[in-house]
């Protein structure tokens, strides 16, 4: 990519201010479904006398790594003198939280293992954040880190850190290397562990010294790791009993999770759930394994779901998990939730089986290879004449979707609206544009009130709820889908964590676009506090409506990118179309929209999803025989 010019923004920004057409350029390709990432083919290498940075970057290399993102420091810089000749492109974030956000968007966009690097001590505790929003949404990584020299642990050295103790509860695994010699088999085990099974974030954490003792680097190295045998392939009984009970159910739901994605299983979900005619919800980390368009699709279930999705679930017969962990934003209150129904869980992990709500068939393995052996099963089912008539279960949700669709209603004080502004951002980019979302009332209402009809186009820190995750996600996905259109939904609040990497963006040649929903507010905490907390705003007003600070078009600009502003309805459209025509800078639009808009329907925390509301004092009124 090439680095734009100073000269270059400041020419594109007064192009776009001045654009008004508003002709859509969107990327046709479709986005490319990725699976189950597996570990890159080998690159045989004969023995050659090398330092130990220069195994670690020859490792990279071998693994077929294209890019890396990282900062240097004194523990790491023995690494960035091979990188500098490397093959392996390095991008210099801002911050080690960018370094490690970035990682995971390149890795949710493209299925290959995300990389991210970093120093010892603060750079390395810089990475804790983003390691636990990969392992929380089980994601490809490998963070490598510098540590003080082998002498010097232990002792309090200048930047020390025990970072392999501190991610040890939210790695999928980690190593200190302790020789020169075991770095190719660290970083091979490394990528085999992250990218395989239920795939994670694993820390490879080298100290210096042993970056700076010479070896001999060959390729490949033997790995070594007994025990470690992920079943992929589910036992036949449990999917035999599995389609038994699809076959009679009345009342069945598909309950689609995160790992359908992951294992690339998105053509067999519809294959199935085509052929049972079974309604389908998928969570917020699964948006586009199940086209939003489908018929048989009835949105999300939980705390902002759907009322059908919620409703569902909760009436329920039979609930098919695929690649879910029943978390409790799905659930609501646990010992409420879907009481009549039977389960069916199958994981690739086997801990997450039972480990929130009694299972009674768990199946264990590739959510691929279950729905396509599930699929099979049905079918023998279905030829035997066993298969349920589920018109009435179907006519119950119709009239549910009828009654109750998503909407919003137009603020009252004429202020913009933001679920407007998101609604129009999806129909204008188009569905092949990959949306990053932060955290909060913009991710809701992006959840919502865009359409997803096809997997990996829906990025977002769903178990941990990471803010600041968007602008950086949103980078590292466009360097790996560099040909496909990348927008970061972003608020004000969670902009303000990470922006600093547009300066990355701007210097880099990464053309992301950033629409920030500036409500001038915390807004998800100012909801709650609006419905919980008799609306005492304590420390909820960022001050970007009151005094415009910061000013982010003025912010954008000063950090390389192209700055637009939208304050009314006449205008989206057109700014939104000149932020589409720029594809040689990052762009950021401030839309500043009413602070008073509120997410729903909503499940109230710790309440049970039979009290979901539609709207602000509005709950959903069901049939005496139902929930």
């Amino acid at each position: 990519m090439t680095r734009p010019t100073p000269e270059t923004l400041a020419h594109t920004a007064r192009r776009a201010r001045a654009a008004a057409d508003p002709t859509v350029d969107v990327d046709p390709a479709a986005a490319r479904s990725a699976a189950t990432p597996a570990v890159p083919a080998v690159r045989p290498s004969a023995p050659a006398q090398v330092s130990g940075a220069g195994s670690l970057v020859r490792s990279l290399e071998a693994l077929g790594v294209d890019v890396v993102f990282g900062i240097p420091g004194g523990a790491i810089l023995p690494a960035y003198d091979p990188l500098y000749d490397s093959t392996v492109r390095h991008i210099l974030v801002r911050h080690e939280q960018g370094a490690g956000h970035a990682a995971t968007g390149y890795a949710q966009a493209t299925g290959k293992v995300g990389v991210c690097i970093a120093t010892s001590g603060p750079g390395a505790t810089n990475l804790v954040t983003p390691i636990a929003d990969a392992y929380m949404d089980s994601v490809a990584m490998v963070a490598i880190t510098g540590q003080v020299a082998r002498p010097s642990i232990g002792t309090d050295a200048f930047q020390e850190a025990d970072i392999q103790g501190i991610t040890l509860p939210i790695t999928k695994h980690n190593f200190l290397v302790q020789t020169a010699e075991e770095i190719p088999r660290v970083l091979a085990e490394a990528f085999h562990l992250a990218s395989s099974g239920r795939p994670g974030p694993v820390l490879v954490d080298i100290p210096k010294d042993v970056l700076q003792a010479p070896t001999t680097f060959a390729w490949p190295p033997t790995l070594d790791l007994p025990g470690y045998r992920p079943t992929l392939h589910p036992h036949g009984k449990q999917i035999r009993e599995a389609a038994r009970l699809m076959a009679g159910a009345r009342r069945p739901v598909l309950y689609v999770g995160g790992g359908v994605l992951k294992a690339g299983a998105t053509d067999g979900l519809r294959r199935l759930a085509e052929l049972t005619g079974i309604p389908v919800v998928t969570t917020l980390m699964a948006l586009g394994a199940f086209p939003d368009s489908h018929r048989q699709h009835l949105g999300m279930p939980g705390m902002h779901g759907t009322v059908a999705a919620v409703y569902g679930l909760q009436k329920s017969d039979l609930i098919v998990a695929l690649g879910a962990r029943f978390d409790d934003r799905v659930t609501g209150k646990l010992d409420s939730f879907a009481p009549d129904a039977t389960v069916v869980h199958a994981d690739i992990d086997p801990a997450e089986i039972g480990k929130n709500r009694h299972v009674d068939v768990p199946i264990v393995g590739d959510a691929k290879h279950v729905i396509d052996e599930l699929i099979a099963a049905v079918t023998v089912e279905r030829s035997a004449g066993r298969a349920t008539d589920l018109a009435d279960w179907w006519t119950q949700l119709d009239d549910l979707r009828d009654r109750y669709p998503l909407g919003y209603d137009e603020p009252s004080d004429g202020t913009l609206s933001p679920q407007y502004v998101i609604e129009r951002l999806g129909e204008i980019a188009g569905p092949d544009t990959i949306f990053v979302a932060g955290v909060g009332q913009h991710q809701m209402w992006a959840s919502q009130f865009i359409s997803y009809e096809k997997p990996h186009t829906w990025l977002n820190s769903g178990g941990l709820g990471t803010m600041g995750y968007a602008v950086p996600a949103a980078m590292g996905a466009k360097v790996g889908k560099p040909d496909t259109v990348v927008w970061a939904v972003d608020g004000d609040g969670c902009f303000q964590m990470t922006n600093q990497e547009l300066a990355t963006c701007a210097l880099e040649g990464i053309p992301v676009k950033i629409a920030v929903i500036n409500n001038g507010n915390l807004g998800m905490v100012r909801q709650w506090q609006t419905l919980f907390y008799n609306e005492r705003y304590s420390n909820t007003e960022l001050g970007t409506h009151k005094h415009r600070i910061p000013d982010f078009v003025k912010l954008a600009e000063a950090l390389g990118c192209v700055g637009l502003r939208c304050e009314n309805a006449a205008d989206v459209d057109k700014t939104i179309a000149a932020a589409m025509e720029i594809n040689d800078a990052p762009v950021v639009i401030d839309f500043v929209v009413g602070k008073d808009a509120m997410v729903w329907p909503m499940v109230a925390a710790g309440t049970s999803n039979d009290e979901i509301m539609f709207a602000r004092g509005v709950r959903p009124v069901f049939d005496e025989d139902d929930i």
